[in-house]
Formats: C-alpha cells, structure tokens, sequence
C-alpha cells in the first residue's frame, strides 16, 4: 500500500497522530492505541487534513476530551508498517475514503 502524507497534530513528539491518503482509494490513519487493535484514538483537528470534498467514512465516536475513537481494519502488514513511525503507544487503521455529496439543507 503506497501513503501519501495529508497532515498530522496532537501530540508533542510531532509523529502522530498522522493522516494518509492510500493507492487503495482509503485514508490510513495513525493513533493512539485503545486496547482494541481495530480502534484508535484521534484528535478532532486531523479530520481537517481530510481531503477536499471526501471524508472518512467510518464510525466515530467522541469522547468529550478533544478526541475521536474511530474504528477500521487494523493495518499489520509490514511493508506499510515500516512507512510510519509508530511509538509504542500507537497503531494504524485503514478507513474508507468517501466522497461527500451533501453540504446541508437547501
């Protein structure tokens, strides 16, 4: 799987949380793991890394805290593992990419 980098904030050694564009129509995002190995933990600013008129497409949930979990296909495989630079207390998910075609009430 081929990344291409989007944007990344949260936390203070500056690598993550981290959002990527993939070659496979999906968007791969980089969190804190939660004890759940489909589940990561995302600050809200990177959904604003998002790409113009897609979001992702996949189940949110806040936690009142300045965060999401959001959950996906958990990312092993290690050719695209060593694409990132994980710190112990973090893992990646493959969500899908969607376009958005609705921008409110007309």
């Amino acid at each position: 799987m081929r990344l291409r980098f989007l944007g990344k904030g949260g936390s203070g050694d500056g690598d993550c949380p981290t959002l990527y564009a993939t070659d496979q129509n999906s968007y791969l995002v980089q969190g804190w793991k939660t004890g759940q190995p489909e589940t990561v933990e995302i600050p809200h600013l990177l959904l604003g890394f998002a790409e113009p008129d897609m979001y992702i497409g996949a189940s949110m949930t806040d936690t009142g805290r300045g965060t999401f979990t959001l959950t996906g296909r958990p990312v092993t495989e290690p050719e695209t593992v060593a694409q990132l630079a994980l710190a112990d207390d973090e893992t990646a998910i493959e969500v899908p990419k969607l376009e958005r075609t609705f921008y409110g009430a007309v």
